[in-house]
Order: C-alpha cells, then structure tokens, then sequence
C-alpha cells in the first residue's frame, strides 16, 4: 500500500488529503472511497488512460483508493495525478513521493492541466509543515507567491514521473517578485468629471477610510462615472492584501498562468439582474459571488433600488462582518467580503434631484432598502444636476493622482495607529475602538448631541458619523476630531434626514 498526500479545499478553508493506494493480486477492479464527488469519481476512467497513454502498465489488479479523512467531502480533479502516482509506485520507486503534496488533473493523453484552488493547498502545506508540493506547471507561479516552500512543476504525468524517479531533475520554481501595484483602469481620472465637487469630497472621504458610500441623484449627472474612477484614488495592494484577494480568485477558478497574482483592487459591477447567488456566492458546492469576488475592492451596485430586495438584506452581513457565511445541507462556509460598497441610486419616476422628489416615491424605495441596510452606508451623498456654466467653463479638475496622494497619506496614518488592533482602516473600528479614537471636545460633543436628538439617530448612525469625522480629521492631518469635523461629516447622511421628514 502506497501513502500520499494531496490538498482540497471547502470554501477558504483548505484540508490536507491523505489518500491511501493498495493493490492486490485479486480480479481486476478500481474502486475509491472516502466521500468522493462526481468529479473525483471519473477519475478513475482518467486515471487509467492517462496511465496507458504515457506509455506505462496499468496493473490487471485489485485497486482500492482511500481519500482520508474519509468523513470529508472531496470534490474536483485535484486528485488525478496522486491517484496516477500511488498505482504506479506498484511497480516502480518513486523515491520520496510521500514527502511532497501533489495535485494536478489529467487529461486523457497524461498531460497535466491547471487546477483551481491552489493557492489555499499551498497556504494549508506551508502551515503543516510540507514543504514540497508538486504541481502542474500552469499552478506554479500562483503556489510560489508564498515564501519557504518548494514549488516543482510538472507538464505531464511522464514529467513527474521521470522527476520521481531522478531520470530529469527540476528546480524549484522561483519566489516571484509582485510588480508595482499593477495595472489601474486606462484612461479613466477623476479630472474627467466637470463640477460635483460635493460628491467629488465625500468619494476622496470614502476611499481615504475605506467606506460604503451611496450616491443619489438623477441620470446622467456623473454617478457611474465617479464610481468607476474610485479604483483610480485609491492605494496599492500590498502583498498580504494581494495574496488574501488572490486567494478568493483562486477558490472561484479565475487565476491562470497569466494573471497568477490580483495587483489591482478588485472593481465589480454586477447588473441588477444578475442572481442571488451570483452576488453572494453559493451553489452546491459552495463558490464565492461578488461580495467576495470584491475582496479588498470595490462592489458597484448600479441602480441600487432595482436589485432584488433579498440579495439586499443580505448584503447587511458582509457589510458589518466584512465576510459572507453560506448554509448549506452539507455544512456551512465562509468567504471574506471585505469590500467598498459603491451604490447609485435614482427611484424618481420624474428624474428630478433629490429636494424634488415626491414623497410617495421616497417612501416606496425606502421600504425596500430598509433603515438598517442605509445605516451600514456610512456616506450619503446628492449628486445633482450640473448648470451650463460649469459644464463649459474654462476649469481643470483635480486629477485622480493628487486625489490618490491625500487618501494614501490617511491610509497610512490609519495603519499606524491601528497596527496592533488587526484592522486597517477607520470603517473597520468597533464600537470601543470608536470610543477610544474618536474623544470629542466641548464643541464637537455638543454638536452631536443635537444631531442625535433632532434626526433620531440610532447608536449605528452615531458611530458611523464619528468614523467619518475621524477620516476627515485624518485627511486634514489633525490628531483629534473637533467639531468642523463633526459637522461635515453630519452632511453626509442626507437619507437620515429623507426618512424623518417622509414617516
């Protein structure tokens, strides 16, 4: 009986397999246990041809193959080339083939083709202790983003074994090296967009503190446009960041040899038509949907209203947690979903700006987006029609460059006061932490109790405010929050107002 060691992964969450080969002298067969899947199943019929194809013996003999732990559910191809391997130790030394963990899917002619989900088996072999891992070629790069391990790719099944057994020596493939911050959208600035200063400040203010901002006006007045010029304001990725998102691409099967590492913030735009499940992941087996596919990014939701209310009273868990949980029969997964959110909305029948709207319109939406999913918005902002003047004067907008200068300027004062708190930006502070960074003097304590006093705000509502002020008090370089702070960011919750004046 021949041991190896293989990976699979359920969700983020990714278990070493150790899958068990015997072969006795009985009446040929190929069975497998221990939870296999449809997918691992026809392995066997893989197995065998990839084996014949290569030009070794397939044993006529008794073939049992154990996946353990057997109470797991396996599922995919990642399997395909330690089974291949485990028969073929019957009749040959592989050397230390139990030392490395081996994935790879076979094709019918032995050739190794990409597997998904690499990067958590490398994560999860490094945390173990295995620090070898054989792979097909096209995962090498994506496996060898992690420092300390030894990454040997393989094109084909013949390939490993000739490694194996010591007729072909391979190197380890090499660390590589990340390459800037990768590419930001081509041609987009923020110094394309004439006028709306107003919703200009309250996007440098979200993307400085990494908040949810949702912006309200009629059509055609820049909302898509602004939101698809955030990406070029905000920071760099840096590794860890780069690593944590391409580990969700990863699990979704959307790195390849090419794009082996995510450089650049996610930007995701889902339409309003997509499904449920689309947007917050799921299926049988459990894959991540655009919450989780904006990892460290953005999430653009166009015409907020139309989405279908259930996916968004969803969106109020990853929007608190920063992580999405899926429930399923089988058991229950996690995804993280650590994202911007970016919301336009226009729900006048009549495209008139905000302080024109009818207030049966306003109830009929606000029912449907609810008080507490607008609560976990921290930025609130009108974007209103722009007059001739400014559309045709002889001005230069602020481009994204000088933008992006001042938000990675409070990004870093962010990172140094919370390095030890294990968060990185003022929209991820607790209730306790806003208490302890947010002290407000005199002014600024007397200015909030009448806000909360006159708008009926909820403790949610406060903390959000005083996490904004804390980003604006960021952007201006100032070491405490005062009450100038206080009142700008009061500004930005304009749908606060919306609902006390419509119930």
């Amino acid at each position: 009986m021949t041991r190896l060691l293989s990976g699979t992964f359920i969700g983020m969450e990714s278990i070493i397999i150790e899958i068990e080969v015997d072969i006795s002298a009985k009446i040929k067969s190929f069975d497998m246990v221990g939870l296999p899947g449809q997918a691992v199943k026809e392995s066997m019929k893989r197995v065998e041809s990839a084996i014949v194809n290569s030009g070794f013996h397939f044993p006529g003999k008794r073939i049992v193959v154990n996946l353990a732990p057997a109470a797991i559910p396996k599922m995919g191809t990642l399997f395909d080339l330690p089974i291949a391997l485990g028969i073929l130790s019957d009749g040959m030394d592989l050397g230390e083939v139990g030392s490395f963990i081996i994935i790879g899917e076979l094709s019918l002619d032995g050739e190794l083709r990409r597997v998904p989900g690499s990067l958590p088996v490398a994560l999860k072999a490094r945390q173990a202790g295995v620090m070898k891992i054989l792979c097909p070629a096209e995962n090498a790069r994506e496996m060898a983003v992690l420092e300390g391990l030894e990454i040997y790719p393989v094109k084909s099944l013949k390939h490993a074994v000739d490694f194996l057994t010591g007729k072909e020596t391979i190197p380890p493939f090499g660390h590589p090296v990340q390459e800037g911050g990768g590419d930001r959208p081509g041609g987009l600035d923020m110094n394309d967009i004439r006028g709306q200063e107003a919703a200009k400040r309250g996007v440098e203010i979200a993307a400085a503190g990494g908040h949810n901002i949702i912006m309200i006006g009629p059509p055609g007045t820049g909302k898509t446009m602004l939101a698809k010029r955030i990406p070029t304001i905000l920071p760099d990725m840096d590794m860890e960041e780069s690593i944590e998102t391409t580990m969700v691409y990863s699990v979704a099967g959307k790195t390849d040899s090419e794009n082996w590492l995510v450089c650049t913030r996610p930007f995701r735009a889902p339409h309003h038509t997509a499904s449920d499940i689309s947007i917050i992941g799921g299926g049988r087996f459990p894959k991540p949907g655009e919450v989780s596919l904006s990892h460290n990014g953005v999430l653009f939701l166009d015409e907020f209203q139309e989405f279908p209310g259930n996916v968004l009273q969803v969106l109020r868990e990853p929007l608190e947690e920063h992580k999405i949980r899926i429930s399923r029969a089988e058991g229950s997964v996690e995804f993280p979903a650590k994202f911007m959110l970016v919301a336009a909305l226009n729900p006048s029948k009549t495209n008139a700006d905000l302080d024109r709207w009818e207030p049966s319109e306003m109830k009929t939406v606000m029912k449907k987006l609810s008080g507490p999913l607008l609560e976990r918005i921290d930025i609130q902002v009108q974007v209103s029609r722009i007059k001739y003047e400014k559309l045709r004067a002889d001005i230069h907008p602020e481009s994204s460059n000088s933008i992006r200068s001042r938000v990675e300027i409070a990004r870093r004062i962010q990172r140094e006061r919370y390095k030890h708190l294990g968060i990185r930006t003022n929209s991820e502070m607790t209730h306790r932490l806003v208490e302890e960074f947010c002290r407000l003097d005199a002014p600024s304590e007397s200015l909030m109790r009448l806000a909360m006093e006159k708008f009926l705000l909820s403790i949610r509502v406060y903390d959000k405010i005083l996490k904004i002020a804390r980003t604006i008090a960021d952007l201006d370089g100032s070491e405490g929050v005062r009450d100038m702070h206080i009142s700008e960011a009061l500004q930005y919750r304009i749908l606060d107002r919306v609902m006390n004046f419509i119930m």
